[in-house]
């Protein structure tokens, strides 16, 4: 009974410590073989601390049958008495059958893991060609090589390195077996080893000190004469020599292959001589290679054979890499490189790719290529052919985010340690993550992930990947790179001495201020400077391309002066999509929106949100300034809380249209324009709306809290109610109200009366934002009559004394903010006036026309030009309205379509009703369109607003660019606009007058 009681009591321990087929364990550890060793706590303590217990007991009786008699024992009592000994030694047991293999072959090997020596822990070439030393022949340095290999692996799942050291270590044995390699070559060829020069250049990993365990080692072999030596002579025999080394690097036999020596990215491939001189290898780059050459030339490092010619090959063509940059299509062609690299994996392993896949190692490396590519033509610091030293340097200099650049050398740690220990196990060259549970097992517990190794390896790698893909789109694709890379080496760190002739050159009319901004924004060695050098030129050249180049660069160093200490202002400039172009076409395009994003910067970040140009709608900008009005302690305060919510949108407003205006590399220019109208009329709109909501409640709050004694409504009129307000627009109104029930009428029209005279005092609080006037003058009886009145008082003034010009006000009315039900009810009043059945008698319509020619006559302002004068000029913004309007009064009773306050939605119904033929309806949008154009360009250029073009040539160019004329052609922009309107004014003639 007592030997199943022992049976029960190590089952139950080895599965305790981490075996899975403790019944295979149990038979094991009853070997003869391992009866000194059987009862030995430790040791079953450090085989369950292993990745793979079972893998590495198997392979510790393996080892343990192989030895010799006479040794067994001394590795048994050194497993036992040793500790770093024992750790190293089952630690690579249970992580590499591969190199379990390799001890029972070779079951002294093992005392390479004895020593526990500071040159042991971090050797270096010298050390490893010292462990490959009197290895003359291909079959012993393989050995040698795994014997160093053993060694490598040891240190790197003892965690005595970690990733970046071990794979250091990598490629400091590839080299120092490289040169092993060349030197059996040359000793079996001596006749070829003494007419030619010949030395091995690393790329790709190898070059980058960040090699694989199992890797393609590539490589660039470079020949020349000895002295006195026929060249054509020495070629072939450099030729042999290469070929020799490749051989016995790359072929298989009983002890497996090193690795393969690829020898593909020497110029012209495979179809190119597999060595060349160094003035070809010359010639080759700077007449025929491509983008990715250039690329792969990054991590060129000589590593083996002629020293001296090494470092020449790599001297003369350095200059060529870091110019590389300034190619042709140079960003997109390394982008299209990438996306190739993707879609070429099969798509039954695309989610498992460690290595090529979306969010895998070649993400992390491309991006760092790339941006070290760009910014290293002025930076020798970036000049790094490893990974993580390159990104750090990208990080030191301001280049990537610290927080993006920790973030990705943290997942590209993970990612190659999995790969490590994935190739580690069989020592084959996969990226592939297993799919097997035992595999995914092992490998997770080979990476520290003990409670739920499969479940924790999913999630961390999932993680990883996810970070991965993010910071490469971010980093990879951002367009400041592509800007960057167009830039000639010398703009991209400006020198004061020749910086004055280039900003001159630029357009900049006063280089010399243009120059102490750049001193201000650019001087010193903070991390701030340094991203301002990267970014500066790139905004000049984009602020160049504007009206007023001086007032950009001006607006960006007022911007900075009033965000240099937001952590996140800069670096959403560097990263975030088109945020830096954006603000540059913003603060160069005119002064409202530099003013009213000085008067909050924080509004930027607006610039770098993909739905930041989005107008809010009303609903929700009515929310979030009643919850502002709610939250402020006085009527003052709401309506100043009020009036920075409008300031915001409205910055928000104009940057879009300025931006659709211009076109942008991510937002092309808005090819409809009146598309554009239609969204700046919608949003001024909405935002006004949602503004007199907020004063309103304001106003009531003050006097009578939540409830005012009557229902109180907001109707606006003209362009206002039509939905079609230019930035600078008043917002024309009535005011109407109903006394609550049991209020007395007298009271309840006092209090009506004090809120509107309220909330037109709160909205003319001086305020540098641009003004929200109120303008009540449509309403019955004019200036002289009163600013509300009930629903029954219109009712009764409209039934007695209303004349047709006010019908024909009333054609824009629609309720904008207070008692909805109130102002629906007033739109059922008017409608019958405004869409009069059997439409207007003559003598109603002979009387707009007497007065549309008497507005003509006596409202243009004296001196302006009546064929440049947006609103009453002629074929204008009037002419095409009254010519709307008249229609609408007509024919409204019988065409619902043309009853509708907004002007461009009335003619396209008239056009569709047959009222206007299709040419002169699409005369008369033209115009209109144009034209409100032109006042929206004019606030958006001065900053106030106006009807006619400006006569200061900066201006009229800015609103030139901003309605699509290039510079120097402004004379086109007043022809056209002369040309546009003249034909419209026929059609109104036609239309309007009955000419």
């Amino acid at each position: 009974m007592t030997v199943p009681g022992r049976r029960s009591s190590t089952f139950t321990r080895l599965l305790r410590h981490g075996f899975t087929d403790p019944s295979a364990a149990e038979r094991l550890l009853g070997l003869d073989e391992l009866a000194s060793l059987r009862d030995d706590s430790v040791l079953l303590d450090a085989l369950g601390a292993t990745a793979d217990p079972d893998l590495a007991l198997r392979g510790l009786v393996r080892l343990v049958e192989a030895q010799p008699e006479a040794e067994r024992t001394t590795l048994t009592t050194t497993l036992l008495s040793a500790k770093p000994f024992r750790d190293r030694l089952l630690g690579v047991l249970g992580t590499s059958e591969a190199l379990a293999d390799h001890l029972a072959r070779h079951p002294r090997d093992w005392q390479a893991l004895v020593t526990y020596e500071a040159v042991d822990l971090h050797p270096g070439i010298a050390e490893f060609e010292q462990g490959l030393a009197g290895a003359d022949e291909p079959v012993a340095l393989r050995v040698a090589y795994r014997r160093c290999l053993l060694s490598i692996a040891a240190r790197d799942v003892c965690g005595t390195t970690d990733v970046t050291q071990t794979a250091a270590e990598l490629a400091d044995l590839a080299t120092a077996t490289l040169r092993a390699a060349l030197r059996i070559a040359r000793a079996a060829a001596p006749e070829d080893a003494a007419v030619c020069r010949l030395s091995v250049i690393a790329m790709g990993k190898c070059g980058g000190n960040e090699l694989n365990y199992v890797s393609d080692v590539d490589v660039i072999f470079v020949g020349e004469a000895a002295d006195g030596a026929d060249e054509a002579k020495a070629l072939q025999a450099a030729t042999r020599l290469a070929s020799h080394l490749m051989r016995i690097c790359s072929e298989t036999t009983i002890e497996g292959a090193i690795w393969p020596v690829d020898a593909n990215l020497r110029p012209e491939g495979r179809n190119g001589p597999l060595v060349r001189t160094l003035s070809s290898h010359l010639a080759y780059y700077q007449r025929w290679a491509k983008t990715w050459e250039f690329q792969a030339l990054l991590k060129a490092r000589p590593v083996a054979g002629d020293a001296e010619l090494g470092a020449a090959y790599v001297d003369a063509l350095s200059p060529l890499v870091w110019q590389a940059a300034e190619r042709e299509n140079f960003v997109p062609d390394v982008q299209k490189m990438r996306r190739r690299v993707v879609d070429n994996i099969p798509a039954a392993q695309v989610d498992r790719e460690l290595k090529l896949g979306p969010g895998g190692l070649r993400d992390v490396e491309f991006a760092v290529q790339l941006l070290q590519l760009v910014h290293g033509r002025s930076d020798a610091t970036l000049h790094s052919g490893t990974t993580l030293a390159a990104l750090a340097a990208l990080a030191a200099g301001g280049y990537v985010g610290r927080a993006d650049a920790a973030q990705l050398d943290d997942a590209y740690r993970f990612l190659r340690a999995m790969e490590h220990r994935i190739q580690l196990f069989r020592l084959r060259r996969t990226h592939l993550v297993p799919e097997g549970a035992e595999d995914l097992r092992r490998l997770g517990r080979s990476l520290g992930l003990r409670t739920d190794p499969v479940a924790e390896l999913n999630r961390e790698w999932r993680r990883h990947a996810a970070v991965v893909r993010r910071l490469h789109e971010k980093l990879f694709y951002r367009p400041l790179l592509d800007a960057v890379a167009q830039l000639a080496p010398g703009e991209i760190r400006l020198s004061p001495e020749a910086a004055g002739q280039r900003l001159e050159a630029l357009g900049y009319a006063d280089p010399a201020a243009a120059l102490r901004h750049l001193e201000a924004l650019s001087s010193g060695v903070s991390r701030k400077a340094a991203i301002q050098r990267t970014l500066l030129p790139v905004l000049l050249g984009w602020f160049a391309d504007s009206a007023d180049p001086d007032a950009g660069l001006l607006g960006f160093r007022k911007v900075s002066d009033a965000l240099g200490k937001t952590p996140w202002y800069l670096r959403l400039l560097r990263d975030e999509g088109a945020a830096a172009e954006n603000l540059a076409r913003v603060l160069s395009a005119g002064r409202l929106a530099p003013d009213l994003l000085l008067r909050a910067p924080e509004a930027v970040a607006i610039l770098g949100d993909p739905e930041g140009l989005k107008p809010r709608g009303r609903e929700h900008l009515e929310q979030e300034i009643l919850a502002a009005v709610g939250r402020a302690d006085g009527a003052e305060q709401a309506v100043a809380a009020a009036r920075g919510v409008r300031r915001r949108e409205l910055f928000r407003t104009a940057a879009a249209d300025l931006i659709r205006s211009y076109g942008t590399e991510d937002s092309p220019r808005e090819p409809d324009p009146g598309a554009l109208v239609d969204r700046v009329g919608q949003a001024v709109t909405d935002l006004n709306a949602a503004t007199l909501a907020g004063a309103l409640r304001a106003a009531v709050r003050a006097e009578w809290g939540d409830t005012l004694p009557t229902r109180f409504a907001v109707i606006g009129m003209g362009r206002f109610g039509g939905h079609e307000l230019s930035y600078g627009s008043d917002a024309d109104v009535l005011f109407v109200h109903e006394p609550r029930e049991g209020v007395d009428e007298q009271e309840a029209a006092r209090a009506a009366t004090r809120v509107v005279t309220e909330m037109r005092r709160l909205l003319q609080l001086p305020t540098a934002d641009p003004p929200l006037l109120i303008d009540a003058d449509l309403r019955p009886e004019g200036k002289s009559g009163p600013m509300v009145r009930t629903l029954k008082s219109y009712e009764a003034y409209y039934r007695r004394w209303s004349l047709v010009w006010e019908s024909q006000a009333l054609l824009r009315a629609e309720p904008m903010a207070g008692d909805p039900e109130l102002g629906a009810r007033f739109i059922e009043l008017i409608d019958p006036l405004r869409y009069p059945m059997e439409g207007l008698g003559e003598e109603a319509v002979r009387e707009i026309r007497r007065l549309k020619a008497r507005m003509e006559t006596e409202r243009l302002p004296r001196g302006a030009d009546p064929t440049l004068h947006a609103k009453l000029g002629r074929g204008g913004l009037s002419d095409v309205e009254w010519t709307v309007q008249l229609l609408q009064m007509r024919h409204g009773w019988a065409e619902p379509g043309l009853r509708t306050t907004r002007t461009r939605a009335a003619l396209a119904a008239a056009h569709a009703a047959g009222l206007i033929p299709t040419e002169e309806a699409q005369t008369l949008d033209e115009a209109w369109v144009l034209a409100t154009r032109v006042r929206n360009a004019v606030m958006l250029v001065r900053g106030r607003p106006g009807d006619t073009f400006p006569s200061e040539p900066r201006e009229l160019a800015a609103v030139g660019r901003y309605l699509g004329y290039t510079p120097g052609h402004v004379g086109e922009l007043v022809d056209d606009y002369r040309r546009i309107t003249r034909r419209a004014r026929a059609v109104m003639e036609e239309l309007f007058y009955g000419a």
